[in-house]
């Protein structure tokens, strides 16, 4: 992946795609309110976030088919408000692929080569060439219903980047595919992507699907940007209690700050005393929230050696997933908390099982204090 380059790129004001202050007002209900950003040429940027958060407005005010109530779009140095869709510099893949069913793989990729009138010879070259990028060559006669999801996906994919776009738009690209193959189908994209060098703009609820694919996330919830950033400082910092639940799983508890210093803070909650390995410049007393992912905790049978960082729990549940295992503890305030551990062992005669009293620890490192 190419996320700190990329940064570096929209750090230094090198911005490819520049949206400014972008308002899409329906009726009076504002589905995207005052957004601004800046995409660095060749970034992979992802729009995360629930339905009607006003992702997929955005993205139809980047084709086109939307104008904006308010604001600017600047792609590369050219406004694109008085543009049509169809003289836009860019491509739109949906969802559905929207392949012509009647017409061959080849025929598909070279459907808007023709409309553009390009000689036969560059249109053949061109074809033959996306088909190349996304292996399919073997396929150019098949017909779309005679290939599998993940290849007409690819070939969707083909036909969007054979009229060379300066910007490709991504509407939930994989939503069609079952589980493993939009795994495997993340992977591909992006070195696609990546190898043609292209800026690429995609949405998509999967928060899976936009941490693998993405350089950066931008967490949209209500028309608004809550946090833009790589998808690592996304998870491991959340800036708000609304993006911590919305990415992953999180344990959030609720408390006050007891101590605040340079080095350290230590925060009072129902069912145990967090101390935090740095300060937080708050208000002694003022209320604030613990983020902890579940992954972060460790299970044992004998209290830790320590007033802090730790509590104790009843497995109420736990979920198998092969790998990793999570476990549901419920707490004296009958709270939950939820900690997962990895199955590093094929048997393990002492595994904790429900019904059974345990303790769970953390680091002073683990926390994410919240004050929003």
């Amino acid at each position: 992946m190419l996320a700190p380059a990329v940064t570096a790129k929209v750090a230094a004001g090198a911005a490819f795609l520049r949206i400014e202050n972008v308002v899409k007002d329906f009726s009076g209900t504002k589905a995207v309110n005052g957004v601004s950003l800046d995409i660095a040429k060749g970034e992979i940027f992802a729009l995360l976030g629930s339905s009607g958060c006003g992702k997929s407005t955005l993205l139809r005010m980047l084709a086109g088919f939307e104008t904006p109530t308010s604001g600017r779009i600047v792609l590369d140095g050219r406004d694109l408000a008085t543009l049509p869709p169809y003289e836009r510099p860019m491509n739109m893949m949906f969802q559905s692929y929207a392949l012509f069913p009647h017409l061959s793989v080849w025929e598909n990729i070279a459907f808007g080569l023709k409309r553009e009138g390009l000689p036969k010879d560059q249109i053949a070259s061109r074809v033959d060439a996306m088909l190349k990028l996304v292996q399919l060559s073997k396929f150019a006669d098949r017909k779309p219903h005679q290939l599998s999801g993940g290849q007409q996906q690819r070939v969707a994919l083909a036909r969007s980047l054979a009229k060379q776009p300066q910007l490709l738009l991504l509407d939930e690209p994989l939503g069609a595919l079952d589980k493993k193959l939009r795994e495997q189908t993340q992977i591909e994209l992006v070195n696609i992507i990546e190898g043609v060098g292209v800026t690429c703009v995609m949405v998509t609820h999967d928060q899976e699907e936009a941490m693998t694919m993405a350089n950066r996330v931008a967490i949209m919830s209500e028309g608004r940007f809550l946090q833009v950033g790589a998808p690592g400082d996304i998870y491991e910092t959340p800036a708000t209690r609304f993006v911590a639940d919305f990415i992953g799983n999180v344990n959030l508890m609720d408390g006050t700050l007891d101590v605040d210093e340079k080095d350290h803070c230590v925060i009072g909650c129902v069912d145990c005393r967090h101390y935090v390995g740095h300060g937080i410049t708050g208000t002694e007393g003022m209320a604030v929230t613990v983020a902890l992912r579940p992954e972060k905790l460790e299970l044992s049978r004998e209290k830790p050696d320590s007033e802090f960082n730790c509590v104790r729990g009843e497995i109420k549940e736990l979920s198998y997933f092969g790998s990793f295992t999570v476990f549901h503890l419920q707490l004296a305030s009958g709270a939950k908390l939820k900690v997962s551990q990895a199955n590093t062992r094929r048997h393990n005669d002492d595994a904790f099982t429900w019904g059974d009293v345990v303790w769970a620890s953390w680091s002073d490192s683990a926390h994410v204090v919240l004050t929003q």
